[in-house]
């Protein structure tokens, strides 16, 4: 298969962040804006010098709403592409930025995500589908089953998964962007309300809203705008992958958890990094297992023992593998369009020595995975 190649050096120059949560006063478009604005501000750039925009979100709220969003602060001509790609939306529209620039089309370019998903169970698939009368539709249920699976093949406890929760909320309390700032006990997680069994209500992420921007510049491109290197964080590899055929379905979650793999090899190929160079890692954590499963699939521990990397608190703040250091999903919750670039936002907020109480130590690599439903995934390794 012919590929590109990356060729000219990208950098994150600002990002942004809308908190998520739930406002029922704003519309996507004033998310969106909310989250833009404070890009350029950190980039210190100007609007006109963007060459290039790319939005992502999932929910129906009219056609062209990259458009409708950036109207706000003025069209000027500039081409707007509107990203679905389910979970994966935001991450998706990051890919194509970074992309658009190495490769010598755009100079600047502006990645942005943000939505307003309605409360209540998530469905993915077409109303006629008839996923949607055996349950094979429900999110939730496609990862209760990855859990009652993986505890039977590596004899974990339902403690030990239970346990990723009560770290994410320690982390989304040091977090004021965060959906859930509450903390929780292992024995309040696993006597939480029922999902699907075993998940619990806690184990689950909160549906949200809420908008994240980056602004990417090519390297030889910052003198230009008077952008200095002090606070650009480097991107090393951008990748997106879609699954392989698989007899048992391979978009079913249930089957495929450890999807993300051949993306995680690609990301570290073309950044000349290995696992073990990593010191932070955000993964797409929807639920508890999904963030075990994750670890597993980046390389970062060994598979079947990323349960045992939890109990012994490799994966907090203070562990040599920290994961999901704002909250993650689970306390930030999980506004489609916005989260894969809300993860960018951490990672260089960290890399920039700027991420406060929750300031991993010495932070040089980051990589940020986020997966999506169509067995989409997108691995980005970022570096300072």
């Amino acid at each position: 298969m012919t590929q590109f190649r990356p060729g000219r050096d990208v950098m994150v120059v600002g990002v942004g962040l809308h908190p998520f949560g739930r406002f029922p006063e704003k519309d996507m478009a004033t998310l969106a804006l909310e989250a833009v604005a404070p890009a350029l501000k950190d980039a210190g750039v100007r609007w006109r010098d963007i060459q290039v925009a790319y939005f992502g979100h999932v929910y129906y709220q009219g056609m062209s709403v990259g458009e409708t969003a950036l109207a706000q602060v003025g069209l000027t001509g500039i081409p707007i592409i509107n990203v679905e790609n389910a979970c994966s939306s935001g991450s998706t529209a990051f890919w194509q930025a970074y992309w658009g620039i190495t490769t010598g089309m755009f100079d600047m370019a502006l990645a942005f995500g943000a939505e307003k998903v309605p409360r209540g169970p998530v469905t993915v698939t077409a109303e006629d589908s008839p996923d949607r009368y055996i349950g094979g539709d429900h999110m939730m249920a496609g990862y209760a089953l990855r859990m009652r699976r993986y505890m039977e093949d590596t004899g974990a406890p339902e403690a030990a998964l239970a346990q990723v929760a009560v770290k994410a909320r320690q982390n989304g309390s040091l977090n004021p962007y965060a959906h859930r700032t509450q903390t929780y006990t292992l024995e309040q997680v696993l006597r939480s309300r029922p999902i699907a069994d075993p998940l619990t209500l806690f184990q689950c992420c909160p549906t949200s809203e809420g908008a994240a921007a980056a602004v990417l510049c090519a390297r030889e491109a910052l003198d230009r705008y008077g952008i200095g290197e002090g606070r650009a964080v480097r991107v090393a590899a951008a990748v997106l992958r879609s699954g392989n055929y698989n007899g048992q379905g391979s978009d079913h979650s249930a089957f495929s958890p450890y999807r993300t793999e051949p993306a995680a090899l690609e990301a570290y190929e073309r950044s000349g990094l290995g696992p073990e160079d990593v010191d932070l890692v955000q993964v797409h954590d929807a639920a508890t297992i999904g963030e075990l499963q994750q670890l597993e699939a980046l390389h970062l521990v060994p598979f079947g023992e990323a349960w045992r990397a939890t109990v012994e608190e490799r994966t907090a703040l203070s562990g040599d593998i920290p994961t999901n250091t704002d909250g993650g999903l689970l306390a930030m919750g999980h506004p489609f369009g916005a989260t894969g670039i809300r993860m960018i936002h951490e990672t260089v907020t960290q890399l920039r020595g700027e991420a406060g109480p929750r300031q991993i130590a010495d932070a040089r690599v980051g990589l940020a995975q986020c997966s999506g439903a169509g067995d989409v995934t997108t691995v980005h390794i970022l570096t300072k």
